[in-house]
């Protein structure tokens, strides 16, 4: 990254992302540069008047209540928002596919005439999903599931049309290209296992919410599927 003025602009939107500190050997390798740099860079946004807070070693955040002023992006950055805004509102749930369409409006809405004249004709296009897809109903469910820890009773079933019903931990949510899958840890199993959201016949948010578990999560189950 050679613009001067454009890695500090990252390094502070870095900092700012995070709620704790983070190590300048963190920041370097994120930013492809040295940690050398990125001491001389803390250095500068302190002189600049930015209120950053830590030390060598300990690791830097910013100051809590600093606002960045509004975002510009370059074109190809619009274009990766705006994807991402159709995709999500074509394939998850409705009231993500809403909050989808706010944020595509409000992006647009300070969009520069050049820039907006370039996304409106965009190459790409990501066809809606049939309304009243029962799988967003699904999605809409394990996600809520996912954010408030609730275990969920479903009838599911397999790709042999075996059906079962289980009582599971929803833990994330994962998209391949064509179909979301979720993971859960089940309570018949007792083992982590996905599930396929078109096989899910019928689902129920149980009032019962499970406990925060150090190897029952998406973190642990991707680490150990990403060391075998």
């Amino acid at each position: 990254m050679s613009n001067k003025s454009e890695r500090l602009f990252q390094l502070v939107t870095l900092l700012r992302s995070r709620r704790t500190a983070v190590t300048a050997e963190t920041l370097a390798e994120f930013m492809e540069v040295s940690v050398r740099t990125i001491y001389r860079d803390i250095q500068a946004l302190v002189v600049s008047g930015i209120p950053v807070e830590g030390e060598a070693g300990i690791g830097y955040r910013l100051k809590p209540g600093f606002q960045l002023p509004p975002l510009m992006f370059d074109f190809d950055e619009v274009q990766s928002i705006l994807l991402g805004t159709h995709m999500v509102a074509a394939w998850t749930d409705p009231e993500l596919a809403q909050a989808a369409r706010r944020a595509e409006a409000k992006i647009r809405a300070v969009l520069p005439e050049q820039q907006l004249m370039r996304a409106d004709n965009s190459p790409y296009c990501v066809p809606p999903v049939l309304k009243e897809n029962p799988v967003q109903t699904v999605h809409l469910n394990i996600r809520h599931a996912c954010e408030r820890l609730l275990k969920v009773s479903m009838d599911y079933q397999d790709a042999q049309g075996n059906k079962s019903q289980r009582t599971v931990w929803p833990l994330g949510m994962l998209f391949w290209g064509q179909r979301w899958t979720f993971l859960a840890w089940c309570e018949t199993r007792d083992a982590y296992r996905s599930f396929r959201l078109d096989r899910v016949d019928s689902i129920h948010l149980l009032g019962e919410h499970y406990p925060r578990h150090p190897q029952r999560n998406l973190q642990h189950y991707l680490q150990q599927w990403e060391d075998h």
